[in-house]
């Protein structure tokens, strides 16, 4: 079953409102991008993968229903790479800027929270945080892996 239209616990980001746009781009600005709505959740990524991907010591994520992100210029110049199943890395053939990825199995698509303009980033999580490579005492939740609800063990480690 797919999660991607869940909004319960810690996944609720009751201060978006459902009309609400925003729009993001390539670092060259050759692809450009709008969400639209409310992303499902929002939080920190430490796995491995995104560090690596985004040469950074977390990923700030948004979790959206793919209906709710599309390319708005571009599209051509929009290439994917998949180390695995669970991650499809989309990223501008240009310059090589993230762009976004789709998670198949959770059926949504993660748009980096710093690429969208004037967005309110409101973090509720950090995941894979077993993996950090930095600590954050922020109060946040830290799960070791992943939420149940994310296919994880639930398991949550202290700051």
């Amino acid at each position: 079953s797919t999660i991607g239209s869940r909004r319960i616990g810690l996944w609720h980001q009751g201060g978006m409102k459902m009309s609400e746009t925003y729009k993001g781009s390539c670092f060259c600005g050759e692809v450009e991008i709008e969400v639209s709505g409310a992303p499902v959740v929002m939080g920190y990524c430490h796995c491995d993968d995104c560090k690596s991907w985004l040469a950074a010591p977390m990923s700030a994520f948004t979790l959206w229903p793919p209906d709710n992100v599309r390319v708005t210029k571009g599209e051509a110049k929009v290439s994917t790479f998949s180390k695995s199943k669970e991650a499809d890395r989309k990223y501008c053939a240009n310059c090589g800027g993230a762009v976004m990825t789709d998670h198949p199995s959770m059926g949504l698509t993660d748009v980096y929270a710093i690429l969208l303009q004037g967005f309110a980033f409101e973090p509720t999580m950090h995941v894979h945080y077993g993996k950090k490579a930095v600590s954050i005492a922020d109060g946040l939740p830290k799960f070791r892996d992943l939420p149940t609800d994310f296919g994880g063990s639930g398991d949550l480690l202290t700051d």
